[in-house]
């Protein structure tokens, strides 16, 4: 192959990923009931409830790895297996969670304990919690 077209073949086959972090930041809004963002200085930078894991830096990490937060059985096997959260996935997740973790696991039985499912906008949310790292 000659290298222009490995170079566009590869431009093509890159995953596009164009979630807008502004409308995102509004959109969390819907999640600050069980999810609050604390930076590792322990500054808050939205308070939330304590249903969900803290979600700062969520983007980057693995999966499942929030100390001292109790998680079902289905995201900890994610997290056993080595997923680490990026924008996709997690835009994927709260899409809805309970599929999300059926195809993750590959068991059809996997549930999440995450019921709220973000219908809209879950890209724009997932390009949000990657600046808050």
């Amino acid at each position: 192959m000659k290298p222009l077209y490995a170079a566009i073949f590869a431009l093509c086959a890159a995953p596009v990923f164009a979630g807008d972090a502004a409308v995102g930041e509004k959109e969390f809004a819907k999640c600050k009931s069980c999810h609050g963002l604390t930076a590792a200085d322990g500054t808050t930078i939205v308070k939330g409830g304590k249903t969900g894991p803290d979600l700062f830096g969520v983007v980057g990490r693995p999966v499942a790895s929030v100390a001292d937060f109790k998680y079902g059985e289905s995201i900890l096997a994610v997290g056993s297996a080595g997923a680490v959260w990026d924008e996709a996935s997690l835009a994927a997740y709260m899409t809805d969670p309970a599929v999300w973790l059926k195809e993750q696991t590959g068991d059809t039985a996997a549930k999440s304990k995450m019921t709220f499912k973000l219908r809209a906008k879950a890209e724009d949310v997932a390009a949000y919690l990657a600046t808050q790292n």
